[in-house]
């Protein structure tokens, strides 16, 4: 069994290859930063007799997506995991990290979930999971970009699932929507959190179960649960005000 992740170098993406190896799959992992690559892969075959392969690549790179597919083929597990976050008001946030962030949030997810599903509806078998975020659900004013990105990943996925049950296809996708996380995401954000940070290992540990389990929307934390209920029951522009509030808060403005 062979599992590909990306924005394996950090965070919930190194902690889900920790669990895959454990469980004795072959990994491919992929990341933009070389050194932390190269750091998991070591730690990795020291403790499992597994096949590993990384590769250093910018997914926010259109045709670099494309040129994974191509090289890295029977993928039966695939983690688009790879992503990143901003703060700040919508005009003053900067232009150019917000349309890498949608290249690498939207654009690479899209690609890579586009070219593997094909692969596995034709063998008939397969896995995709989708890393969204809680706030897929809502409105993010002070990261409406982030927010959006995350919106779009929801969306796609939850139209892909009907498309699969209508066709009684054995290919399973499923998103996997954390609140926050204690990763690196809040320095690239400009964020601070005001509220409990899950534990990244925790999560990728019940990302997995949950995956194999064949669940759909895979939400860690009886507090992030009802948060998802919370959006869904409270009109829009209210749940705006709600996460103005809270945003304002992590930018300490």
């Amino acid at each position: 069994m062979k599992a590909l992740i990306t924005g394996a170098s950090s965070g919930i993406g190194r902690d889900m290859a920790r669990v895959l190896a454990s469980k004795g799959y072959d990994l491919v992992l992929v990341a933009r930063n070389k050194e932390e690559l190269q750091k998991i892969e070591k730690e990795l075959r020291e403790i499992n007799k597994i096949n590993i392969e990384t590769i250093s690549m910018d997914l926010s790179i259109e045709e670099n997506c494309k040129e994974l597919h191509k090289k890295v083929q029977n993928v039966d597990i695939l983690i688009n995991n790879a992503g990143f976050g901003d703060c700040g008001n919508f005009t003053k946030t900067s232009l150019n990290k917000e349309i890498n962030m949608i290249n690498t949030n939207i654009v690479a997810y899209h690609i890579l979930t586009k070219l593997y599903l094909i692969d596995m509806k034709t063998r008939g078998d397969g896995k995709i999971l989708n890393v969204a975020s809680i706030a897929g659900f809502m409105p993010g004013p002070l990261m409406s970009t982030y927010y959006a990105t995350k919106a779009y990943i929801v969306r796609l996925s939850e139209g892909i699932r009907e498309e699969l049950n209508k066709e009684n296809s054995k290919v399973q996708i499923s998103i996997l929507c954390p609140g926050p996380v204690k990763t690196n995401f809040n320095k690239v954000a400009n964020v601070r959190f005001h509220m409990r940070e899950a534990n990244s290992m925790q999560v990728a540990k019940y990302a997995i179960k949950k995956l194999e389990q064949g669940k759909f929307y895979i939400i860690p934390g009886l507090d992030v649960k009802l948060a998802k209920i919370g959006a869904k029951l409270t009109p829009s522009n209210l749940t705006s005000k709600i996460t103005y509030m809270i945003q304002k808060r992590k930018i300490g403005k």
